[in-house]
This record gives structure tokens, sequence and C-alpha cells, in this order.
């Protein structure tokens, strides 16, 4: 004998076969719908754990540190460019360059620019060697501006440069300016009135020398 449909209490009776395939298909979407949902994160937790090892244990290395400018080295190739004694600033403990070029034109000039080495100084100074040149050059490279003043550092004089409004493309706050022999020598930068004084202090003996010769 076939065994009695158990009575379903919700419905006081026993199912219809309808019912029975509708509870069924209903059974088995609800399973369909969890088991993606499962799938979901299980993906979701596998894509982070792959970027959790890409950030963390590939090896990142440091940032490339920028060349090394060889000051003498320039410096010599410049003499021999030139056949004759070019200045080179000393950097000390304090300094480092940036660059360092021979710069032709007109007139033909020894550049180097120079910034702190420590990153909580800010500013720069640049150096400018103008051959057979004189004062008159200097407000080529100042915008125009002309000398205001003068200031004895070291025991020799120096031209005084503000370039003002001028200067402020190039950030150039202050400028000073010395005859060395047939050359001019122009420190110019961002850097304080006594700070380029002191670089320029450091260049009296080479000054001197070069003028000496003359």
């Amino acid at each position: 004998m076939n065994k009695p449909a158990p009575i379903v209490a919700e419905l006081g009776r026993p199912e219809t076969p309808e019912e029975t395939a509708a509870r069924k298909a209903e059974s088995s979407r609800a399973y369909r719908a969890s088991q993606n949902v499962r799938s979901l994160v299980a993906a979701l937790i596998v894509t982070l754990a792959v970027v959790a090892v890409i950030v963390f244990a590939v090896p990142r290395g440091e940032p490339a540190s920028a060349p090394r400018v060889d000051l003498p080295g320039i410096a010599a190739d410049v003499e021999s460019t030139m056949d004759r004694p070019v200045i080179v600033p000393e950097l000390g403990t304090f300094w480092r360059v940036n660059k360092a070029e021979l710069t032709s034109g007109s007139t033909v000039v020894w550049d180097v620019t120079l910034a702190p080495k420590d990153e909580d100084e800010r500013g720069f100074i640049k150096f400018a060697q103008a051959f057979d040149a004189d004062s008159s050059w200097a407000p080529q490279r100042l915008n125009g501006t002309a000398p205001t003043d003068t200031v004895t550092i070291d025991g020799r004089e120096w031209d005084v440069y503000e370039p003002g409004d001028a200067g402020a493309k190039q950030n150039v706050t202050y400028a000073i300016g010395t005859q060395a022999g047939s050359d001019y020598v122009l420190l110019y930068g961002s850097r304080s009135a006594d700070s380029t004084a002191e670089l320029a202090a450091s260049l009296t003996s080479q000054i001197d020398s070069l003028s000496e010769a003359e």
C-alpha cells in the first residue's frame, strides 16, 4: 500500500503535486543563491590576499638618487676648452652642486648652480664667471637690474644688485658681483645677503689669483 502523503501544518492538508514541485524549486533557488554569495565572498577574499602580497611582499627598492655632479672634473674640461683658469666654488659641508656647465653666447659663461645639502635649508645661489666681461654684463642675467650699492667682503668690493620684481620670475632676490681680472663674477639667487656673502668670501683667494694674473 502507498503511504499517505503527510499533512502540511501550514495547509492543514497534504501538498498537491504542484505545490510540492514549487516548494522544491524554491528550495533549489535559495540554495543556489546562497552558493553564489559564498563564491563571491571567497573570490573577494582571494583578491584581497593577492593585493596584500603585491603591496607587502614584493621588493620595492629605494628611489634612484640624482646623479652626482663632478664639479672638479667639469671645471677641468672648461679650463681646457677655454685655455684659461676658472673659479671652482668650495662646497664644504653646506653646499651641493645641482648643475655645472659652460654656457655659450655673445659672452661665454662658466655657470654653477649651488643649493644647500640640508633639506631644511631653502634657496639657491648661482655662480657665474663671465669671460672677458665687466659689470655691464650682469644686467643680462638679472633682467636689466643695475647695481644699487657696493659691499666689502673679505677686503674686496662687490657690486650689490636687488632685482625685486625683475627677478621674481627666476626667484632671484639678491645678487652681488665683482671683477676678477678680465672676467666678471656674479653670485645671484634666493639666499640671504649673509649667506651670499659667506660664499663670496670663500672665493676671495681664487678671485685674487685671477686679478693678479692680469
